[in-house]
């Protein structure tokens, strides 16, 4: 979707309607492109979440930001024939194929569907919410879980996975410092952001303020450590990085003469310090850093 075509025609908070029409095109294309490095290498982090606080047998149970609605299909399994899983996503090309791929893999207590998180109704009540990276996007983030909050039941829980520290994230934080050497943030971009950032709840005291003001209570933060796979050789983690990403955000909404001039050099140097994750068997991973975030709905 090119800019100016608008965004879905689902009900979205004004400040999100740019970020809703990133997910809807250009990164819905990306994320594509690199399923296997996005959806495996998040998934490790996704199970270590839900190992620490499963849904219950039987729970009704709703996947925030759901994506491709892999962990929509997890939670259907762990919830059983008795539960049921239901996916939502801003992005409807990321619900159409929600949808097809449950249906594909003969899956049947699920559904999905798009709307915005911090206005939409999420068609509670709930037993429990799961978000896998799904929840560093809205421009207000204390709407959002509000939100969540109010469709959950009393004594419903809270699970998510989002990014630390870009310090602690370091792959991704040096391919971004690199491509802040040549180009800077244009206050018209190119083309449209992907919302906040993937760091925006990075910092667990920000985050347990939000929890609390939006209603939750009894937040805790466990952090999470496990290396993912970036690239299946140094090439393909380059190419990764410029395209999805901190880096490739940059990239992607500077003036795109300016990017295709300077676009050599950042590529080289980004080879340069991603090489420091190159295994012996080619393949390039590095490690990652998340908090695992828990809160429960009041009684």
């Amino acid at each position: 979707m090119e800019r100016g075509q608008g965004i879905p025609r689902i009900a979205v908070a004004p400040e999100n309607e740019e970020a809703t029409e990133a997910w809807s095109g250009v990164l819905f294309d990306r994320f594509i492109a690199y399923r296997d490095l996005v959806v495996a290498g998040l998934k490790a982090h996704g199970d270590a979440a839900m190992a620490l606080e499963p849904p219950a047998s039987g729970d009704r149970v709703i996947d925030i930001g759901c994506g491709f609605g892999d962990t929509t299909q997890q939670l259907a399994a762990l919830v059983g024939p008795d539960g049921h899983a239901t996916g939502m996503d801003v992005s409807e090309p990321f619900i159409d194929a929600s949808i097809a791929e449950a249906r594909d893999a003969g899956i049947h207590n699920v559904d999905f569907f798009a709307t915005d998180v911090q206005v939409g109704d999420l068609r509670g009540p709930y037993d429990y919410a799961f978000s896998r990276m799904g929840l560093m996007f809205c421009a207000n983030p204390v709407l959002a879980l509000r939100n969540i909050r109010k469709a959950l039941r009393p004594g419903g829980r809270l699970v998510a996975v989002v990014w630390r520290r870009k310090l602690d994230n370091e792959w991704l934080h040096r391919a971004e410092q690199v491509t802040e050497k040549y180009l800077e943030e244009p206050d018209e971009p190119e083309d449209v952001r992907c919302g906040p950032g993937p760091f925006s709840m990075a910092n667990a005291d920000t985050v347990s303020d939000q929890l609390q003001i939006a209603g939750f209570a009894r937040a805790t933060f466990t952090r999470c450590d496990l290396p993912i796979r970036i690239g299946n050789d140094l090439g393909h983690a380059v190419e990764f990085n410029m395209a999805i990403g901190p880096a490739a955000e940059l990239l992607r909404i500077c003036p795109a003469d300016e990017v295709q001039r300077l676009r050599p050099k950042v590529q080289e140097e980004i080879r340069e310090v991603l090489a420091d994750y190159r295994q012996p068997d080619g393949e390039v991973r590095a490690p990652a850093s998340t908090w695992i975030v828990r809160a429960t709905a009041p009684e």
